[in-house]
């Protein structure tokens, strides 16, 4: 008879605690999620703080908590009784709540490729102490964070070996401005024939060449072309290509904008899935401006809006001038070239800095077009 008594009393208790689960489980349970910065470079580590409070008098013996995660967001796995667990795309963690306590846990991540995360939502599920019953509930995440494209040393992008890039006269942009000349000097191989100075020339008896000046008034523009091959309707090949000319540009913005040079930037990808519109910075200076320019970089989509050389022509267009231009480019097309030409003859100068695609991506693209 005890033994009876005690299974009829067993099977109410489970019953009982069964429905006041069922029903109260996830009520006053507040989550936030947050990180302790707003941004961060490619590379870096991130701490992103999970805050659980339950609210009640009825403690909870398990609460778990799932989220979606990039897997571009590396957890770094404290401990081997650590209760997160982290299954492809998928992250989940343990709690157990008293009643009234709250509880905040810290996890590390190390931030490995650029991009813009925001976690949208969060799901929390718990159940009775044995398991039979389990109710769920999704709760809004405001939560992101933003990796900017790593930086690099100056050095070690590959510019031309009379780059722009040099030497900084009294901390200014050093580009020769094509509507200013200091002087005259003799001919050395390589200078353009537009620059000999021909009564210089008839005065000495020696071939003289306009000597440029400097101008501190120029502007800087960053161009990223997108497009990876002649076919233009192909999609991109070589991501990590162009991963690498968003570093590129990131470093040579920041090495800029120290330097008191007016820095915008441009491509012919987008941000914006729906309106795939082509992104075009105007130059500005500041710590303002580079913190938008990285923002920038870091939300930029793999595709492409636009041929580039439309892209270009925009600039001609709008008659653009006293610009100095970095392109930095994978391939240069018969209409780039044209489009080169007409921006500097508008008093631009364009400097190209070539991207080599992987041996793997350059061999099919090469059979692609045969």
């Amino acid at each position: 008879m005890n033994i009876a008594w005690f299974i009829i009393v067993t099977i109410v208790f489970i019953g009982i605690q069964t429905y006041i689960y069922g029903k109260w489980g996830l009520s006053r349970i507040q989550y936030t999620r947050s990180f302790n910065e707003k941004a961060v470079f490619e590379g870096e580590k991130i701490e992103m703080i999970d805050e659980i409070s339950n609210k009640k008098l009825l403690p909870i013996p398990w609460l778990r908590l799932e989220s979606k995660i990039s897997e571009h967001l590396k957890f770094q796995k404290r401990s081997e009784s650590d209760n997160d667990i982290n299954s492809g795309e998928f992250h989940r963690t343990l709690f157990s709540l008293m009643p009234y306590q709250k509880v905040k846990r810290r996890q590390y991540l190390t931030c490995e490729k650029r991009g813009f995360y925001r976690f949208q939502t969060v799901s929390l599920s718990t159940g009775d102490i044995f398991g039979i019953t389990e109710n769920f509930r999704s709760v809004p995440s405001t939560a992101e964070i933003t990796v900017y494209p790593q930086l690099l040393a100056i050095d070690e992008i590959p510019l031309p070996a009379h780059s722009w890039l040099g030497d900084v006269i009294v901390r200014r942009w050093i580009i020769e401005d094509p509507f200013l000349t200091s002087g005259v000097c003799d001919y050395a191989f390589g200078d353009p024939l537009n620059a000999i100075n021909w009564k210089a020339t008839a005065r000495t008896n020696r071939m003289q060449v306009n000597q440029k000046d400097f101008s501190a008034d120029h502007h800087l523009m960053i161009y990223i072309n997108f497009n990876q091959t002649k076919d233009v309707w192909r999609p991109i090949i070589d991501e990590e290509a162009l991963e690498k000319a968003l570093s590129y540009a990131s470093t040579v913005a920041q090495y800029a904008i120290a330097n008191g040079i007016s820095t915008g930037f441009g491509c012919n990808a987008y941000i914006d899935e729906v309106n795939k519109q082509s992104i075009r910075i105007e130059p500005e200076n500041g710590r303002q401006q580079l913190t938008y320019l990285y923002e920038t970089m870091a939300k930029v989509k793999m595709g492409t809006s636009t041929f580039f050389d439309y892209f270009l022509k925009e600039d001609i267009d709008k008659n653009m001038n006293g610009t100095d231009i970095l392109l930095i480019t994978a391939m240069i097309t018969d209409k780039m070239t044209e489009m080169i030409k007409h921006l500097e003859e508008q008093g631009n100068s364009v400097e190209v800095l070539m991207m080599e695609l992987d041996a793997v991506h350059q061999q099919a693209n090469e059979e692609v077009l045969k």
